[in-house]
């Protein structure tokens, strides 16, 4: 393993699945694995991937604050946002398929929709539960 430079600011995601994560960054963005530290269980504990000059650390999930995204409700993340000034203009609820959703302003009047999948469902019984038909065409 080389010691090259260190960049003086590094992105550190955290996954449920870190290995995979590992393998499927490479694969996709071409991020080349330059160091994985694993526990005595064999766990990852951490890794660094690079891509040109540029690093970044994945790891797992290891505090409320480092956690996956898909990890993060998304009343929790709705209640960040409020803390900070967000004008929601939709409050957190589940959707008829199957996402709970939320939408915000920000200071500058952009309005933001986050949402995540609490129930995954077909189109077939969301049309059912809302009453409405899903096709690919009119």
């Amino acid at each position: 393993m080389s010691e090259a430079k260190r960049p003086s600011l590094a992105s550190c995601p955290c996954y449920r699945d870190p290995r995979a994560a590992l393998e499927w960054l490479e694969k996709a963005f071409g991020f080349e694995p330059t160091m994985v530290i694993l526990g005595e269980d064999g766990s990852l504990m951490h890794s660094e991937m690079r891509f040109g000059d540029g690093m970044i650390m994945v790891g797992n999930e290891w505090s409320p604050d480092h956690r996956s995204p898909a990890n993060i409700g998304i009343d929790d993340h709705c209640e960040r946002a409020r803390a900070v000034g967000a004008e929601i203009l939709q409050e957190p609820e589940t959707q008829f398929y199957g996402d709970r959703a939320y939408r915000a302003r920000d200071p500058e009047g952009h309005i933001w929709t986050f949402g995540q999948t609490v129930e995954v469902m077909s189109s077939e019984a969301w049309d059912k539960v809302a009453g409405v038909t899903t096709k690919t065409r009119p």
